[in-house]
């Protein structure tokens, strides 16, 4: 009898602590950039593919194809792509950037980690790291995943961050995960 009630509030806590992270991440203001979990049937034949499914990050599309990643990003992986959206690229100066294929290129793969991180994957590593999380990006820099408020924030090592605004635009060698800013690497 007092396993069955210790089992009930176990399960209990375990599923309050899920609902309270999948709640945590959710944008829950009005505001002209909402948290959206898209998810194609088939999905795009690559991460490059999904990134294009989206107009909405075409300026990061471009970017990837004036880095000349898009053929890295095309194969292998699988990757996680967490690609500023067109309002963040609009900050920039990207004119220069643009004509710099190797800063570009060091700013995007800043943006890119190895391994498929869907919403819920960030889901079970947050909830494992305490509402915090670290990945590494292709380019062996850290990247902090951390909850502020109901947001899900990104850190680069240089103190740059971005929060997800959309999830799970998916591809068959990986995700791409929208943010609302551009994570600038150190000078």
């Amino acid at each position: 009898m007092k396993k069955s009630f210790l089992m009930v509030g176990v399960i209990l806590v375990l599923n309050l602590t899920a609902s309270r992270v999948f709640a945590q991440v959710q944008d829950t203001t009005k505001k002209t950039t909402t948290t959206t979990t898209t998810t194609a049937t088939g999905g795009a034949s690559d991460v490059v593919g999904a990134l294009a499914s989206n107009p909405d990050y075409s300026t990061a599309l471009n970017a990837v194809k004036a880095a000349g990643l898009d053929s890295t990003l095309k194969t292998g992986g699988p990757y996680t792509i967490f690609a500023p959206n067109n309002v963040a690229f609009s900050n920039l100066k990207q004119d220069s950037l643009l004509k710099d294929p190797a800063k570009l290129a060091t700013l995007l793969k800043g943006h890119v980690v190895k391994g498929k991180y869907s919403k819920a994957d960030i889901i079970k590593a947050l909830n494992a790291g305490k509402g915090k999380a670290s990945l590494t990006t292709i380019d062996g820099q850290p990247l902090t995943l951390s909850l502020v408020g109901s947001k899900l924030q990104l850190t680069n090592a240089a103190g740059s961050s971005a929060q997800v605004t959309l999830f799970d635009l998916i591809g068959a060698n990986g995700i791409v995960n929208g943010i609302n800013g551009v994570l600038l690497p150190t000078k």
